[in-house]
């Protein structure tokens, strides 16, 4: 496997003036001393500095020992020689010495807390990298002007020995850090090549890198994660996600026998305890946005989403209800970031699926494809081989994890029989083991085809809806809500499964009893599922206009946007009958989110459209019902501020007796009208 040689880019941006870095009092005496102290600190922070324990060891420490030597060189200037104001040139130099002292110390830390694979890979260019520093670090010495400055004896003997030490730099490469690459090299070429690596000659690698367990694993793959979004280069990226591959067949086949990290379940995920901001949810699934993408009315989504709306063959934008003029996404990475600083904030973790997708960008390299089938054949084999529950749940949870990671792990782990297997887990005595087995097969459904798998294959279907009324857990019902949701997205699979009692009943009580992450799961399915007017008719037969009045209590958005599409499609008269729904739609109106008042007032135009002069009076009735409605008009979304409009327009109408049937309310009559409804506004 060829790996180009470029030199290894920045993360991030460095300084390279010392423009704004070293502080510059007024007068030039006390300029200069500052100038001098400040240098010593950042001195003694890169002289501090561990050398790097794996890779490039004695390229680092090399560096780090001339920064000692000049640390003791600055220290001796402070202690015995600070003048009034220094030369020019002295003054110049100490402040590219800042400099040069600070890319000393960013290459460093780079490397320590980067990938380690990726350095190995990288080492010729990084070695040269801290050549060009040593170089430079040397060029600032030999211009030093000690004459100028009156050193004693001793100091200049220092300064001699650190140039004499600066100029013996070479940009050599320990003969074994070059070895040690090789083998990366030619692993990933017999991976390539469908050649299953040994293991005694892939752990000895691992160790020489220190990534000798699970965990470790874990932390490398998600840097090489990190340094595919950072890269622009395809060839790079490419590189990398290969590294990716031969990590995650590694990390299985090395540690298996260990524990699992411990990871936050999505359902028990920090978020569910709080008010998640309306801008961060995404308006259909209800969930925080991991991958927020702008489509063509401006309406921004989360990726996953809305691909999965667009697939199910709509052409309109759910929110507007506007003609898509082309389906292309643009990435929102303003919203992204400030979704980024609230999870922090919260301490929830940020899985965002952009990484995933970039990495899925490049698969096509065979290397990842063939280390993704080896780790799949390795984690099946010994999960069906395993002779004890805990241990088919370590392998499972690591399929779990695979079928999370892009589209080919789970081609592979549905194509390799693992759909059979999990249907077996998914009856298990153990919890996790269950949570895991359903949790597998949600990520796998992500993927087209492997939805036709789940819906064709015996006993896939019937074990997962088992799960939703009986699973042993909150979690493992809710994962099993979600896989119905992931299913409904094609549109034949929606209405097969709209006629299944068991999944409508089982989705009810979900949403009727479970804690508010479980309910969400069943909603979201619930509301793709009245998307058919013929499964309308069965939730309405089992109570969903009265459940969706009891979740509006506590989940208001996710309630009233289950009770509109219910309207939309024949329910009007469910609603009209249950006690109290217009009283709180009203109250949704005035206290809700801008996504729940805009899904209110829709739902209250759709029923008192056609629902009659009953209806009406009903809503006019409530004390401040107008001012509640201007507010909407003044402040709400687009679609909520027009919804509200046709809304006053109804009641002025009604209140003025020209509302005589339904059809009425149509008219476009001037909603300045100074006629006022009958109702009592709020002091």
């Amino acid at each position: 496997m060829a790996v180009s040689p470029d030199t290894l880019p920045p993360k991030k941006k460095r300084p390279t003036t010392a423009a704004g870095l070293i502080p510059t009092p007024s007068s030039t005496a006390d300029s200069d001393e500052r100038l001098i102290r400040t240098l010593l600190l950042r001195s003694k922070e890169t002289s501090s500095l561990n050398p790097i324990p794996f890779v490039l060891h004695r390229n680092s420490i090399s560096i780090i020992r001339k920064t000692k030597l000049l640390t003791m060189l600055l220290e001796d200037l402070v202690a015995d020689h600070v003048p009034p104001f220094f030369p020019a040139s002295a003054v110049l130099c100490f402040e590219e010495l800042y400099i040069v002292l600070q890319s000393v110390k960013t290459l460093i830390e780079d490397c320590c807390n980067g990938s380690k694979l990726w350095l190995l890979i990288q080492q010729q260019s990084v070695a040269h990298k801290f050549h060009e520093l040593t170089l430079e670090l040397s060029t600032l010495i030999d211009i030093f002007p000690v004459r100028e400055m009156n050193l004693s004896e001793d100091v200049e003997e220092l300064v001699n020995l650190i140039r004499k030490q600066c100029s013996k730099s070479s940009p050599s490469i320990d003969e074994r850090d070059v070895n040690l690459r090789n083998d990366v090299l030619e692993k990933l070429d017999r991976i390539k090549s469908e050649i299953v690596p040994q293991q005694s000659k892939l752990i000895e690698i691992f160790n020489r890198l220190r990534l000798n367990d699970s965990e470790t694993c874990t932390d490398e793959i998600e840097i090489l994660e990190e340094e595919v979004r950072n890269q622009s280069d395809e060839k790079s990226k490419a590189e990398i996600v290969s590294l990716i591959g031969l990590v995650r067949y590694a990390k299985c086949v090395l540690y298996g026998e260990s524990s699992p990290r411990i990871i936050r379940c999505r359902n028990k995920s920090p978020s569910t305890d709080l008010t998640i901001p309306a801008d961060f949810r995404c308006p259909i699934s209800l969930d925080l946005v991991r991958d927020p993408v702008v489509i063509s009315t401006g309406q921004t989504y989360d990726r996953s989403s809305i691909n999965l709306w667009i697939e199910s063959g709509h052409t309109t934008c759910p929110k507007t209800g506007q003609t898509l003029v082309h389906t292309e996404m643009i990435p929102n990475r303003a919203l992204r970031n400030l979704i980024v600083m609230w999870c922090r904030e919260h301490r929830i973790p940020f899985e965002s699926t952009e990484v995933k997708e970039k990495v899925n960008g490049v698969t096509t390299n065979k290397t990842l494809f063939e280390a993704t089938k080896m780790t799949v054949s390795f984690l099946l084999e010994k999960a069906r081989a395993s002779q004890s529950l805990e241990k088919a749940n370590y392998f499972v949870h690591e399929l779990r994890a695979l079928a999370k990671t892009d589209s080919n792990s789970r081609a592979c782990i549905a194509e390799a029989g693992g759909l059979p297997l999990l249907v077996r887990f998914l009856g298990s005595d153990h919890s996790g083991l269950q949570v895991n087995a359903i949790t597998t097969i949600l990520n796998l459904s992500i993927l087209e085809a492997n939805k036709t798998r789940i819906m064709e294959t015996d006993g896939v279907l019937n074990s997962v809806v088992e799960v939703l009324r009986a699973g042993a857990s909150w979690e493992a019902k809710g994962n099993a809500a979600a896989t119905i949701f992931s299913l409904t997205g094609v549109h034949a699979y929606r209405k097969k499964l709209g006629r299944k009692t068991r999944v409508i009943k089982g989705l009810m009580e979900l949403a009727r009893t479970g804690p508010v992450s479980s309910k969400r799961d069943a909603l979201v399915a619930i509301l793709n599922l009245a998307g058919d007017r013929e499964t309308v008719a069965k939730l309405l037969e089992v109570g969903v206009v009265e459940m969706a009045s009891e979740v509006m209590d506590g989940l208001p958005e996710e309630g009233v946007t289950v009770l509109e599409a219910v309207v939309k499609k024949g329910g009007l008269a469910a609603v009209t009958a249950t006690f109290h729904v217009i009283t709180k739609l009203a109250t949704i109106l005035r206290d809700g989110t801008e996504r729940a008042q805009e899904s209110a007032a829709a739902t209250l135009v759709n029923v008192c459209r056609k629902g009659g002069l009953e209806i009406v009076a009903e809503l006019a009735a409530i004390p401040g019902i107008e001012r509640v409605i201007w507010e909407v008009m003044g402040m709400g979304t687009g679609r909520g501020r027009r919804k509200a409009a046709t809304l006053l327009r109804i009641l002025r109408r009604w209140a003025a007796g020209l509302y005589c049937n339904p059809t009425a309310a149509y008219s476009t009559a001037d909603a300045s009208s100074t006629t006022t409804v009958g109702v009592v506004l709020p002091g």
